[in-house]
């Protein structure tokens, strides 16, 4: 049983925003699919790129994600909100490209995006840096990066849909199909390990 508290996430459920482009785009018009895809793409690319690690493969994954889901849009009947969607058809692609790809390739630590430099506040807040803290910024990068990849691609997913892209629990449940309680306890998990990986740095 959990007994360490869990994050706080917002309660506000998500409004579809998007159907209009949607309806629009079922009706053919590749115009409106375009602004979707402009809309996306940048939270998309991020995520899939904490997931592979590679920027070819992430351009190569998020080009055959709008492509499956621009021949799929005209079946999405808004059980779900377009959101939820798109995030669910990212994920399953990627999971399924690191499968065939393999678990056990060796990915560049350099080439690896780290989340907090991802922040723009965080990117606001370090400018300007002096040389010696800039030393340490890029060691605890390349110490996250490292404990980031020794995650399964399971416990690294849950990690980069709510700690990087910000998604709650219920959000990242649908996205995933799996219960709030396993997306918890993936979490947790994940933490931990993390915690663990990067107990040495925080000494």
């Amino acid at each position: 049983m959990e007994t360490e508290e869990q994050p706080q996430e917002p309660s506000t459920p998500r409004v579809d925003q998007d159907r209009d482009l949607v309806e629009r785009s079922q009706a053919g018009d590749t115009e409106a699919f375009d602004d979707l895809v402009l809309k996306y793409s940048p939270k998309l690319y991020a995520m899939i790129y904490n997931m592979t690690g590679n920027r070819e493969d992430t351009h190569d994954v998020l080009q055959d994600v709008f492509a499956k889901a621009y021949r799929s849009i005209r079946r999405f009947r808004g059980k779900s909100t377009f959101y939820t969607w798109i995030y669910s058809i990212s994920v399953n692609m990627t999971l399924n490209f690191l499968k065939k790809r393999g678990r056990h390739r060796k990915l560049s630590l350099d080439d690896m995006s780290p989340s907090a430099l991802q922040d723009q506040d965080y990117q606001d807040a370090t400018s300007g840096s002096d040389p010696v803290r800039e030393v340490g910024i890029h060691e605890l990068q390349r110490r996250l990066n490292e404990a980031m990849l020794q995650l399964s691609e399971d416990h690294r997913t849950v990690v980069t849909l709510f700690d990087i892209q910000g998604l709650p629990h219920a959000e990242i449940s649908k996205v995933l199909g799996v219960s709030q309680g396993t997306v918890r306890s993936r979490l947790f998990y994940a933490h931990r390990q993390l915690q663990n990986f990067l107990e040495e740095f925080r000494r």
